[in-house]
């Protein structure tokens, strides 16, 4: 339980104008890639995410998927920077994503990353050792080329800390991962740069997941060796100032929840994003990247059963989201939040069934989760010493309206426990004493005058 002595600072910080300022610039992004790619489920999908008040998706565009012969060893004769000499067909599911959003008023991020075809590779043998940072670049200017009109925000190499996207990850145990980022974001930076579409556009740096183990370089040690600092953050000399718009970063926590602080200084969860904005600040003093970087959580959830190993219970996921957003809300540097996925992957036919991604809002088959109405409306609830502290936003809004706010004391029914105005960003919050077993959840009625409820939230 926290001490009440926080309680009165932390109140201010949610309802000032400053904070209601910061929010202003907090875009809410969405990942659903299966349905987004699908053209069965594609309008369908974003008049979802689109009810919730979401306005941005990211999409991943795995350079392997595209590139003409990925298993192939022997380069294909082709011009890789022009889009139009790709095999014919290669664009038509993005096309049409980037087409559909367009319509609907929703931005589209691309995250330009690997696997990559064979014939890239330094050994090929694989599709992930040792890209060609050159045949990258290429790729990277075909990309922009190809959607440098309608896409205006790019990120490069999804968590290219993890051996899944990128290897190897370490030689000898030093990390190497960091030294062929550098290379391949270079390239890719300079390709986006050099259509004249994307030259004002938004790039963003790192990706990088939470955290680090023997096979997983951790995201601040590979922030140091993508600048060339050394573990004091002194700048190599042999390295120059990384041009950037913005770092990214996959924020995920553990099941212990929201406010969990891993041991390891050099892991970045939701919970310690003090930590990167920390990171960033010394990066940018040392001359490795420009100051006061944003920070981008371009890939977020909380993952919930019917994983049993690190899901929690549909409840908790519900009121663990909100509180990471309340998390992010209040940082200033924050300036995206998103959500990934929209449904669940499916289970494994072998192996443990719950491998994959159960951080969705809808289950795999088809049922809404609480997480579900809660993403629409988020309340988060903590205890402070002898009172809950609640913050929640109307996501579909942004902007002065009203909400009422009910409680349940234990064992009895709803009442209300106070009807309030938003911020001008559809922001709010208040106290209330705290008693034991007591949940909460928010009413709002929108301009067309349908009535949402979110679901029950205890204060954690």
């Amino acid at each position: 339980m926290r001490r009440l002595l926080f309680l009165l600072p932390l109140l201010a910080a949610l309802v000032l104008p400053a904070a209601a300022s910061a929010s202003s610039r907090q875009v809410t992004t969405f990942e659903a890639p299966r349905e987004l790619l699908s053209a069965a489920t594609r309008n369908q999908t974003l008049d979802r995410i689109t009810s919730f008040g979401v306005t941005s998706i990211r999409q991943l565009v795995y350079w392997r998927d595209y590139a003409p012969d990925p298993q192939s060893k022997t380069r294909p004769a082709f011009d890789a920077s022009n889009p139009d000499a790709y095999p014919s067909g290669t664009w038509g599911n993005l096309d049409a994503l980037v087409a559909a959003a367009k319509a609907k008023g929703v931005s589209v991020m691309l995250t330009l990353t690997g696997p990559v075809p064979k014939w890239a590779t330094r050994a090929k043998k694989d599709t992930l050792s040792y890209p060609d940072p050159k045949e990258f670049g290429a790729f990277a200017t075909a990309v922009g080329r190809r959607y440098g009109a309608d896409v205006s925000t790019w990120s490069v190499w999804n968590e290219p800390n993890q051996p899944q996207f990128l290897m190897p990850q370490f030689v000898k145990g030093k990390p190497e991962s960091p030294k062929l980022y550098r290379k391949l974001y270079q390239a890719a930076y300079a390709g986006l740069r050099s259509t004249p579409a994307n030259a004002n556009d938004t790039i963003l740096v790192g990706e990088t997941s939470p955290r680090g183990n023997a096979h997983i370089v951790a995201p601040l040690a590979f922030l140091r060796g993508m600048l060339c600092l050394s573990s004091t953050w002194k700048k190599s000399r042999s390295c120059g100032k990384l041009a950037a718009d913005g770092y990214a970063q996959h924020a995920y926590t553990t099941s212990q929840g929201p406010r969990f602080k891993p041991p390891s200084k050099d892991d970045v969860t939701i919970g310690v994003l003090s930590r990167l904005v920390s990171a960033l600040d010394k990066a940018g003093k040392a001359g490795a990247l420009p100051k006061g970087l944003p920070i981008h959580l371009t890939e977020f959830g909380i993952q919930s059963t019917p994983d049993t190993v690190s899901g929690v219970s549909f409840s908790r996921q519900a009121a663990y989201l909100a509180i990471s957003e309340h998390i992010a809300y209040v940082n200033p540097r924050v300036a995206s939040f998103s959500q990934y996925l929209l449904t669940d992957d499916a289970p494994r036919t072998s192996g443990y069934k719950y491998g994959g991604f159960e951080s969705g809002l809808i289950t795999s088959t088809g049922k809404e989760k609480p997480a579900y109405q809660g993403f629409r409306l988020p309340l988060a609830a903590e205890t402070y010493g002898s009172s809950d502290v609640l913050w929640g936003l109307v996501r579909p809004l942004r902007a002065r309206t009203q909400v009422t706010v009910l409680r349940q004391p234990k064992g009895k029914a709803w009442r209300t426990l106070k009807t309030l105005d938003t911020t001008a960003a559809g922001v709010y919050a208040l106290s209330t004493p705290h008693h034991a077993g007591q949940r909460y959840r928010v009413r709002w009625t929108s301009p067309g005058g349908t009535t949402y409820t979110g679901p029950p939230i205890p204060a954690y």
